[in-house]
């Protein structure tokens, strides 16, 4: 290689070094950005910005030893959740808030949510209809055979929260067809028909998008994610009454559980 070509290749050489240090540093404050987020957005889960206004982005650079670049990135990356969101002459504010589910019990939406209003469902759809084969084997009931079917908004407050899809074996569910499923938890009704209690469910949580028929129902936007919950309930004989898949609008629900290692 002739001698006049080395001195290019030494510089391309820190060119390149320049550019990864850069990047390596943006990552490392994206990093600590998202580390940020975390803990304010515990901090506004659990009410500890009373005023609903969150501290100086100077404040919380102090208290948090970060950077103010950082702060903003950490504050953009919850005001992109729907959170919080910047006034001009006022700072930072929580402008949404989560409800707490907890999932070492179980209990029905109400009774899950007594504590921060008022649950109330709309029924979309309610009716006897053939049992999908995976629904008739987690029932255990007939293959085809009718179970009934029942599609409900739950509300919170008047704000759209869930979208519950709810199976039920008939010979348990015909008692439903008269009851007031728009104030009362299925829950609530399923131990009254039975006369036996709820005994344990199996669940499944995990995050899906909203399709385009639940984002309508929800007023959530299309594709956005949501929680869903599937929950097949047993009474305490053990028999499974009840199998929903529920879609949790993801921006006003949190989910929490207390777990001891065995």
């Amino acid at each position: 290689m002739p001698p006049t070509d080395r001195p290019r290749d030494h510089a391309g050489q820190g060119a390149a070094s320049t550019v990864a240090a850069h990047r390596a540093r943006r990552r490392l404050r994206a990093d600590r950005a998202r580390q940020l987020a975390d803990l304010l957005r515990r901090q506004i889960l659990t009410g500890a910005f009373q005023d609903g206004t969150l501290p100086h982005e100077s404040t919380l650079a102090t208290d948090y030893r970060a950077s103010r670049n950082t702060v903003r990135q950490a504050l953009d990356l919850l005001r992109a959740e729907g959170l919080v969101d910047r006034l001009p002459g006022v700072g930072t504010v929580v402008v949404a808030r989560k409800y707490p589910h907890g999932l070492d019990r179980l209990m029905g939406l109400a009774e899950t949510l007594r504590e921060h209003g008022r649950v109330t469902n709309e029924v979309r759809t309610m009716g006897p209809a053939p049992a999908p084969a995976p629904v008739a084997e987690r029932l255990r009931v007939p293959a085809g055979a009718d179970v009934l079917y029942i599609e409900r908004l739950r509300r919170l407050n008047g704000l759209p929260l869930s979208l519950d899809l709810t199976y039920i074996p008939l010979d348990i569910g015909t008692a439903l067809l008269g009851a007031d499923l728009e104030n009362t938890d299925v829950f609530r009704l399923l131990e009254a028909i039975t006369g036996l209690r709820l005994g344990h469910a199996e669940i499944t949580l995990e995050a899906v998008n909203a399709d385009a028929h639940s984002a309508a129902v929800l007023q959530a936007p299309r594709g956005a994610a949501v929680l869903m919950l599937e929950r097949l309930t047993h009474l305490a004989d053990g028999r499974p009454v009840d199998l929903e898949f529920i879609r949790f609008r993801g921006d006003r629900i949190t989910m929490s559980g207390l777990l001891h290692r065995s």
